[in-house]
């Protein structure tokens, strides 16, 4: 047990109103169950609707892990309450949460600090004519994604013209504004990000290539490379693109950026996760395992973060 949080009662906040409720319950499940056989005092709190500031109070925590995950938790909304309460928690603050689950508003800031991104659209739902689409001039093949979602709901991949549309209609049902990102073909690759200093690359190979909801959370077949087996120098070009991500777009506590490597060596930052996942499939803890650091020190070292800034 870390001194520092010895007499801490820690919150853990999970469940939300998003689509990615059930990770997120996989998530605080495995964070509260890892604090508690570490001796700590943990209150599951979770979040069904507005009683989450009641349901706060009642468990008077000292500090807050957020294990939230898509609208109304990862993007600010919940972190905005918690500052208001004057509860420390985890992750980025309220600027950098809501930069980052905007996946077209993000897109925009890496490009303005010169971080290399796919090619993008934004397409709106209001005004958008099925019988006569405008996708703003992009062309196949390119991956169609809600623009305030995560978990790869709603994300479709269309190689072909005729996909196109679907995939668009498809991230429609899951929100008002839909990014529209040109393919990159390569090597998936992701890159945690602590207190402003990068992990070790995880690539990811999926059979067939497509990384979406079913590989990431049900398939069996997967493989998880840490550390990505790159030589140093582009290691290390991917490790400082993500802190420049961290960055650009305000971010602190922890994170995780996602890119994709082409045939050429040129690296291209996607997204940034403010909440990373914490089931025993999730990407943050393993790069943090091959760094020596098992999945409670991993913990530990994320609330420790969170008191701290509010210390300072």
């Amino acid at each position: 047990m870390i001194d520092i949080l010895k007499n801490k009662k820690v919150g853990v906040i999970m469940g939300g109103l998003s689509s990615e409720r059930e990770v997120s319950l996989t998530s605080g499940g495995a964070v509260a169950a890892a604090l508690r056989d570490a001796g700590y005092d943990v209150a599951e709190i979770l979040y069904d609707g507005q009683t989450l500031p009641e349901d706060i109070r009642k468990a008077a925590p000292d500090v807050v892990f957020i294990a939230l995950h898509g609208k109304l938790g990862e993007d600010g909304c919940v972190q905005g309450l918690l500052e208001v309460m004057g509860v420390p928690y985890t992750g980025p603050g309220v600027t950098c949460s809501a930069l980052a689950m905007d996946k077209g508003l993000s897109k925009d800031i890496m490009v303005r600090h010169g971080i290399p991104t796919p090619d993008y659209v934004v397409i709106r739902k209001k005004g958008f004519d099925p019988s006569r689409p405008d996708f703003g001039g992009m062309t196949c093949p390119v991956v169609v994604k809600p623009a305030n979602s995560g978990s790869t709901i709603g994300m479709s991949f269309a190689f072909r013209e005729e996909e196109l549309l679907p995939g668009v209609v498809r991230a429609f049902e899951h929100d008002d504004v839909v990014l529209i990102e040109r393919f990159i073909e390569g090597r998936e690759l992701t890159v945690g990000v602590i207190d402003g200093g990068p992990l070790p690359l995880v690539e990811v190979i999926i059979p067939g290539g497509v990384y979406d909801y079913e590989a990431k959370y049900h398939s069996t077949a997967n493989r998880y490379v840490c550390p990505a087996e790159l030589d140093a120098e582009t290691t290390a070009k991917v490790q400082r693109l993500a802190v420049e991500v961290f960055d650009a777009l305000r971010g602190y506590g922890v994170g995780r950026v996602d890119f994709r490597l082409d045939a050429e060596g040129n690296a291209w930052a996607l997204e940034m996760n403010t909440i990373p996942g914490m089931t025993k499939t999730s990407l943050l803890p393993k790069a943090a395992a091959a760094s020596g650091v098992d999945f409670t020190a991993l913990v530990e070292t994320i609330l420790i973060g969170a008191l701290r800034r509010n210390e300072g």
